[in-house]
């Protein structure tokens, strides 16, 4: 894994919908083929670029509110942003 990786990816991500972000295990782990070492530095990466960036961030089973409406991350989502 790349620091351009991480780029792209996250680019890729805000494009789609800036407001609101998700990173599977699918996706990760399966389409992008990323160990489980790698999954951990990719996500400690996005949790610092969107905190930065104002978001809320949330891992697997942490609670969040969107749309008035109270979640919890899914087993099978990592990682959560929202602005």
């Amino acid at each position: 894994m790349t620091m351009q990786f991480v780029t792209e990816y996250i680019d890729k991500k805000v494009e789609e919908n800036s407001d609101f972000i998700r990173y599977t295990f699918y996706e990760l782990r399966v389409k992008n083929n990323l160990s489980e070492e790698d999954i951990e530095e990719f996500l400690d990466i996005n949790k610092d670029y969107f905190e930065n960036k104002g978001y809320k961030v949330y891992f697997t089973g942490d609670n969040y509110e969107i749309n008035n409406e109270n979640k919890v991350v899914e087993q099978n989502e990592l990682m959560i942003a929202i602005k």
